[in-house]
């Protein structure tokens, strides 16, 4: 016959324990999840209250004290106060705001649960008479790193530091680029005595040729602070290329061009009496007036290269060329009338110089 072995719990004898012990299970899940709540950050003052009030006479017959965990902070018996070394200077009783104590300067080192305890005399002893705890919560935030400029080591490579200080805990700092950790040189990390917060930096040299986006990253526990620092490398300036020197080239030439032009149109202005002459001579179209044409554009054209001193001999002789021509054509001018004034277009100022380079009375006959 086969024997099966059955485990049983046994019966409790006082299942009566069990409830009880459910009570205290809830009475300190209440019980802590009652306690207070203090945030602050490093070097601010934190007010911590014992919810508890007395008369200041009661003071010479309860003792108060304020200790961390297992250390005493502050103890007030027979109305004296006493201040661990820890906290001395820094910390203080308030006996008109519910027994609080005073912390300041806060350092990472004060982070912890506070609790009160007052004690009251029955019977020639203490009792306690009430207890209530306070947690405080200590921040040390690191700010935002800031990127320096430490110049330039060699010709093409730049230095730079990126740090940030008033943290906790012991931070990580390390440079980035494309998703990439790069080599930093010279990390320093330090820790105050007095505040225990840290002092972190590094730096970073790169090739000033190349474009760059790089993150400086500082890790402490779980949380992270970073900057971004851009580098943009300076444009040189390019030579002009082979269209824009032909460019630079025409404008000069066309400047000269004008300029040549401009000499020419200010001393054909100065004879354009003459002008109307060789016009009016060229209408007939007949063989004697082309030659008078070109005779009167010899005259003008030579007359650009007369000084002003010798106007006078050009008129005259101008005038009795005019005056031939005129008899030969019929035109009924005679040696006594004036030249024809000067009242022309400016477009005649070219023609009889045109008319003179081309030559032949085959340019003529195209008029």
């Amino acid at each position: 016959m086969d024997n099966t072995a059955k485990w049983r719990t046994p019966p409790l004898k006082h299942p009566y324990l069990k409830v009880s012990q459910l009570l205290v299970l809830a009475s300190l899940f209440y019980f802590c999840s009652g306690i207070i709540q203090v945030n602050k950050t490093v070097k601010e003052v934190a007010v911590l209250s014992c919810d508890y009030n007395i008369s200041t006479t009661e003071l010479m017959k309860v003792r108060i004290y304020w200790q961390k965990d297992d250390e005493v902070v502050l103890a007030v018996t027979s109305g004296q106060t006493k201040v661990w070394s820890k906290y001395e200077n820094r910390t203080f009783a308030d006996f008109t705001n519910n027994l609080s104590i005073v912390i300041m300067a806060l350092r990472l080192s004060d982070n912890g649960k506070y609790t009160c305890i007052v004690q009251k005399t029955e019977k020639r002893s203490y009792k306690v008479k009430h207890m209530t705890s306070v947690m405080l919560l200590v921040r040390a935030d690191f700010p935002v790193p800031s990127i320096t400029d430490l110049g330039n080591p060699s010709h093409d490579i730049k230095r730079i530091m990126c740090s940030t200080s008033g943290g906790f805990p012991k931070p990580h700092l390390s440079w980035w680029e494309n998703e990439e950790e790069l080599n930093a040189a010279n990390t320093t990390v330090s820790q105050d005595p007095d505040t225990e917060l840290y002092t972190i930096s590094s730096e970073l040299d790169f090739n000033i040729t190349n474009n760059h986006s790089f993150v400086c990253l500082v890790k402490y526990g779980d949380l992270t602070v970073s900057q971004i620092f851009n580098w943009q490398k300076s444009v040189e300036p390019h030579p002009p290329s082979n269209q824009q020197q032909l460019w630079v080239i025409l404008i000069l030439v066309v400047s000269g061009v004008i300029a040549v032009i401009t000499a020419i149109t200010g001393g054909c202005l100065a004879h354009s009496k003459y002008y109307h002459a060789i016009i009016l001579t060229s209408i007939s179209g007949s063989p004697n007036s082309i030659g008078m044409c070109q005779h009167f554009s010899e005259v003008l054209v030579s007359s650009l290269l007369v000084s002003p001193s010798s106007t006078h001999s050009l008129d005259r002789h101008f005038k009795d060329t005019y005056y031939v021509s005129s008899s030969l054509l019929g035109t009924g001018v005679t040696n006594n009338d004036s030249v024809p004034p000067r009242h022309i277009p400016l477009e005649s100022i070219f023609f009889p110089l045109t008319l003179y380079f081309l030559g032949g009375a085959g340019a003529w006959k195209l008029i």
